[in-house]
């Protein structure tokens, strides 16, 4: 089944509780958090304190995005914090590998994300080690940004690799998915939709998600 994952980034932070739990009564399956430092990103966001905060009220899984240099230094921090998936981008961490099987030895999942000009065989030596590939469809930092249709090659061309390589990766995109894109970005072979402001700012949850769903087949 489809997932969908809305993205905090966009919530009312000084009713963040409230928030979850809404689009979490509409019915999502993730809640997609985005970590920024400020560095690798020009914004910065939350750390482990508020992902603990945040896991005391959901119910369903943490999506932990890192969009931090060197993550390895934090990756502990965010695991112990309840992270259920960790995910570090490969243009952030030298050691791949090693970084990827730390999180999993936490036990976490472990994502790996591609900045939009990232090539595929950045990761091609990690395809099987990983449970989650990321494809940014916008450059990361701020939300509201358009999605990068020329990606949708590079959305077919993971797909295509996990498939022959990895089965069992979820493929996930993150930047500008409303309901006018999700479909075709369903088409080219994405399980996990990562959504903030075409959901937090529409106001009904409940029927930005189920329009969604609809569109998903699920």
């Amino acid at each position: 089944m489809k997932k969908i994952a809305p993205s905090i980034l966009s919530a009312d932070f000084s009713r963040l509780g409230e928030e979850i739990l809404a689009v979490e009564d509409a019915g999502v399956d993730l809640i997609h958090v985005d970590v920024m430092d400020g560095h690798f990103v020009p914004n910065i966001t939350i750390g482990p304190p508020v992902v603990a905060s945040i896991k005391k009220t959901a119910r369903v899984p943490l999506d932990v995005h890192l969009m931090i240099d060197d993550p390895d230094k934090y990756i502990q921090s965010f695991a112990d914090a309840g992270s259920d998936i960790i995910t570090v981008h490969a243009e952030a961490t030298v050691h791949l590998h090693r970084t990827v099987h730390l999180i999993r030895k936490l036990g976490a999942k472990a994502g790996v994300a591609l900045n939009p000009a990232t090539p595929l065989a950045n990761i091609e030596q990690v395809i099987g080690d990983i449970d989650l590939l990321l494809i940014m469809t916008v450059n990361p930092g701020f939300g509201g940004q358009k999605f990068i249709e020329s990606m949708l090659p590079k959305i077919r061309e993971a797909r295509d690799m996990i498939d022959g390589a990895s089965p069992d990766v979820l493929l996930e995109v993150d930047g500008g998915i409303t309901l006018q894109n999700i479909g075709v970005a369903e088409e080219a072979g994405v399980d996990i939709f990562v959504a903030g402001s075409s959901i937090f700012l529409n106001g009904d949850y409940r029927q930005t998600i189920r329009k969604m769903r609809a569109i998903l087949g699920n």
